[in-house]
């Protein structure tokens, strides 16, 4: 009987797309098993997209992505996984559809059908938003321009095709509502009037005429009604069809009719008629800025071409998982990843309809949690997993922050924040930053959501006689500054539910610092919100007030997670630039590093609570590749040269900064961002190994200016700033005798990069020893200085990675490797060392205990160390350096001088180190890390006897 759960001792993450499909991951799955993979981890693979290059706009929960491969292709690839006992480990997103492109029929349908749609549940659309004119209709914002422009412009077209009429706007298709097929037909029926009135195809164009008009209005929304409209529609498309294609002349005349529906330009009531069939349809076309304001269906964040779906309808769970059930009944998937689960409506009830489906399946007890499940959850300062969710741990984000965090050098925080001021001239404080953005977010991008809540809460203020004097406009601030002062992502309250202590200490947190903002405003306004948010029902409440009250709570839940990913993540990670190593999905940029002490204690914490959470370094999400973050954290090491170099460098590049309406581009905070980007990202081999390298850097600031949305944004692109800055970075970057700033630059780059790389390898091997279950994002097992995406989604060379695994052999010089660092093969060797050790000790792993090392000397703080041991006292111990600037370069014998490891009595033995081979007897007492790290800068020692 297969085991349940099935947890991967570490698991691959593989992006799929066009360029990266089943037949490729089939091609390397020897490769990972070479490495030590346990299991695949696949972004989302069913359909979206053609040229989805993320697989998160999916179309079709039910199909695989035709542009990834066939289902033969994907089972050859399960297949290979098997052989090798290696799991899969799938994405999954509940949360929403991609509806930009006709391929997704759930959404196509709706916007034939209106609320008469099959699928009209399936979706979160207000079918009555606070616009009257937008009743019945969903709004789409998609046009370039104003619509009356567009339209007059002849931008908007009826075309036909095989019985269905729709609307075409460049290569973007709406379909037209059934009952809008009479008025045209009608149309064809005129013009062909002066013909032969005997012959058969008009009484059967009449006849299909008639049927249309017996059709179910879209506000007829009984179940029967719903279904007879679904399948009468269908009958007519295909007679429709049949007489198009038997009778030339009722296809030429449909043409000719369509012709003249366009209008002349110039002539403006020419295009009336086309405007009033428009009008008729389920759908308003609008003016994609407009969106912020009006729209009326949920999004994901604020992308308007992705919907958000109501995965908590019991249909529209089983419509969505159909497949995804079959792939794991058949042990195609072995593990699930759920996506932005605090976009869910009840995430507690979704994660438990998965595992009780797990066990139907399997025939397991309703006490066991078989499915290996994960969620992607950031956690913010001091926020804990719900304890009550049936899931095995998050993707890893606090472990990201932690890790990065403790190789920051704390001590330098005052000298970063001083030089940091100093350059940019302003004092950024961060939670002052992510207020103000926040802000920012629910008046512009998101500012539909906030009108509906605010429209909700005032009608709730309506029926009670005490709060009924409470104005739209103050109830409208009072959301907002609750909003912006939430300290996490969202709460989870449900009715019928009790309401956890995290939830009210979190609503209480956020409406007492909403009132310190706001004196002016009367404090009742924010306790009367408060108690709605705490589901305090009045007393003798009515079951319709009831439920105006839960419903805007539940919404007030969804829309404070995008709110805070928008404000924090999205704008003032790309703002507070002081070190943006810690400006990290998850993070507290605020908190300049931590001791290993502190490091150890949350490392132990989540350990007892989720020991198979993943831990991650780098993923499709995160700012920068976890070898950029360690460059980038090395910085704090040399707050010295740092504070001097800045000022060199700004002296030289003056003269490239262009004046923008009296404004110089790139301005300090820019210019302050690119410096530490070129430190990151700095290729190995100097500036003439890479030939795009200008570019990509070019790509990420003109990306990182517009999310900043202080210069230039997204909505209002401001080209000369964006072009300026673009040409800084060139010009900086462009060999010469007159370019002082490039030979002064890469003498301190090169000092970070071998910093960097000695962080870099105390992050790898603390993830693969660490516990919970660690995971290699495509590509890292070399060194990778990547940014976020679309640059960290570049193809990954397999054929260079296999290769350098193969000249590895099976007992590699550790030593020979550090030596020649540049070639990344110092880090494969690592992780497939740890990963083979991983595999041959797994109960070391999964039930290993954490306790921290200590040591004594001169270079105590460069030391970070943990015991991993089962109760028989076998085991591995693991010792690695931090602030390694102060112990030299490389960090190995004699550079410790006189520092120790504080070894115990109960640890005496034989120890080998697997990363070199070495083997130490040890006895209790101290033990000189000049002997533990006498050739390489790591130890993961293995004990050999009993």
């Amino acid at each position: 009987m297969p085991e349940h759960p099935v947890i991967p001792t570490a698991t691959y993450r593989l992006q799929f797309n066009r360029l990266f499909t089943f037949r490729d991951a089939r091609e390397i799955v020897d490769y990972l098993d070479e490495l030590g993979i346990g299991a695949v981890y696949a972004s989302p693979f069913f359909q979206a997209r053609a040229e989805s290059m993320h697989g998160y706009d999916i179309c079709n929960h039910n199909r695989l992505n035709p542009a990834v491969g066939s289902r033969e292709d994907f089972l050859s690839f399960s297949e290979k996984l098997r052989s090798h006992k290696l799991g899969l480990l799938a994405d999954f997103v509940p949360n929403h559809m991609g509806i930009g492109e006709t391929l997704n029929g759930w959404w196509m349908d709706v916007l034939e059908n209106g609320q008469s749609s099959e699928f009209a549940s399936y979706f979160d659309i207000n079918w009555e938003p606070l616009k009257r004119e937008l009743h019945g209709k969903v709004l789409l914002p998609i046009l370039g321009d104003q619509y009356g422009r567009v339209l007059e412009q002849g931008d908007l077209k009826i075309r036909y095709a095989q019985g269905t009429f729709t609307l075409n706007y460049f290569d973007k298709i709406f379909p037209i509502a059934p009952r809008s097929y009479g008025r045209i037909l009608n149309s064809v029926i005129d013009r062909l009037a002066s013909r032969d009135a005997s012959e058969d195809f008009f009484a059967e164009l009449r006849s299909v005429v008639t049927a249309i008009q017996h059709l179910p209005r879209r506000d007829q929304v009984a179940p029967e009604l719903v279904a007879e409209r679904a399948r009468e529609k269908e009958v007519v498309k295909r007679r429709l069809a049949r007489l198009g294609e038997e009778m030339p002349q009722v296809r030429e005349a449909i043409e000719q009719t369509l012709f003249a529906l366009v209008g002349k330009a110039g002539e403006p009531r020419s295009f009336d008629e086309l405007d009033s069939l428009i009008d008729e349809q389920a759908y308003r076309l609008s003016y994609w800025k407009t969106a912020a304001e009006e729209i009326n269906y949920r999004r994901f964040f604020d992308i308007n071409d992705l919907a958000a779906i109501r995965v908590e309808a019991p249909e529209v769970f089983e419509a969505v998982h159909k497949m995804t059930f079959e792939m794991i009944r058949h042990r195609e998937i072995t593990g699930l990843r759920i996506d932005h689960v605090d976009g869910l409506l009840d995430p507690l009830e979704y994660l438990e309809k998965l595992q009780e489906r797990y066990r139907e399946m399997f025939l397991l007890s309703k006490d066991e949690n078989g499915l290996y499940l994960l969620v992607e959850k950031i956690l913010m300062e001091g926020e804990q997993l719900r304890p009550d969710w049936p899931v095995h741990g998050t993707t890893g984000y606090e472990f990201t922050n932690d890790l990065i965090r403790v190789l920051i050098d704390p001590s330098a925080a005052k000298a970063f924040t001083a030089t940091y001021g100093k350059f940019v001239e302003e004092n950024y404080r961060l939670s002052e930053l992510i207020y103000e953005q926040k802000q920012k977010v629910m008046r512009l991008s998101l500012a539909s959501e906030i009108n509906v809540l605010a429209s909700k809460l005032d009608r709730l203020s309506e029926k009670n006689r005490w709060f009924r004097d409470f104005t739209r406009n103050s109830l409208t601030t009072a959301v907002r500054e609750v909003i912006a002062c939430f300290p996490v992502y969202r709460t989870y309250l449900m009715p019928e539910r009790e309401t956890s202590d995290e939830d009210r200490q979190v609503i209480a947190r956020a409406v007492r610092a909403a009132v310190r903002r706001n004196p002016g405003i009367e404090r009742s306004i924010f306790d009367f919100l408060g108690d709605i948010l705490l589901m305090k029902f009045p007393p003798n409440i009515s079951e319709v007030e009831r439920q105006l009250h839960i419903d805007f709570v539940l919404k007030f839940q969804q829309c404070t997670g995008p709110i805070m990913a928008k404000g924090l993540e999205d704008t003032a990670f790309y703002i507070y630039n002081r070190l943006v190593a810690l400006n990290e999905v998850g993070g507290e940029p605020q908190e300049f590093g931590s001791s290993p002490a502190e490091f150890h204690t949350a490392i132990g914490a989540r350990a007892a609570l989720y020991p198979h959470s993943m831990l991650a370094t780098s993923t499709h999400d995160t700012k920068r590749s976890e070898d950029t973050r360690a460059r980038l954290a090395a910085i704090s090491e040399l707050p010295q040269e740092w504070r001097k170099g800045l000022a060199r460098w700004r002296s030289a590049n003056r003269r490239h900064k262009r004046d923008i309406e009296g404004e110089t581009a790139p301005d300090g905070n820019e210019e302050y961002l690119i410096y530490q980007t070129l430190l990151g990202t700095w290729p190995l081999e100097g500036l003439d190994s890479e030939p795009g390298y200008a570019a990509r850097i070019q790509d990420y600031m003109t990306k990182a200016i517009k999310e900043a949305k202080v210069n230039s944004s997204w909505v209002q692109p401001n080209e000369g700033w964006d072009e300026a800055v673009r040409g800084f970075i060139g010009a900086i970057l462009k060999p010469g005798a007159r370019n002082r700033f490039l030979s002064d630059f890469e003498e301190i780059a090169a000092e970070v990069a071998r910093l960097g790389m000695i962080n870099s390898l105390t992050q790898t091997v603390v993830k693969l020893t660490s516990p919970g279950m660690p995971d290699i994002y495509q590509g890292t097992e070399l060194w990778d200085l990547s940014l976020v995406d679309p640059d960290n989604r570049r193809p990954v060379d397999y054929a260079a990675r296999r290769q350098a695994l193969q000249s590895l052999g099976s007992e590699p010089v550790a030593a020979e490797l550090l030596a020649h660092w540049k070639d990344g093969r110092v880090k494969l060797h690592v992780t497939r060392a740890l990963l083979h050790l991983r595999r041959a000790s797994p109960l070391v792993f999964s039930e290993g205990g954490y306790e921290a090392l200590g040591f004594d000397g001169g270079r105590a703080e460069s030391c970070l160390g943990f015991r991993r041991l089962l109760e028989d006292g076998s085991g591995i111990i693991t010792v690695v350096p931090r602030l390694s600037a102060r112990v030299g370069f490389p960090p190995v014998g004699e550079a410790w001088q006189d520092t120790t490891v504080k070894w115990s009595a109960q640890d005496s033995g034989r120890w080998r180190n697997v990363l070199t081979g070495e083997t130490h007897e040890l006895s209790g007492g101290p033990v000189a890390m000049a002997d533990i790290l006498r050739v390489f800068p790591a130890a993961v020692l293995k004990k050999v006897d009993g």
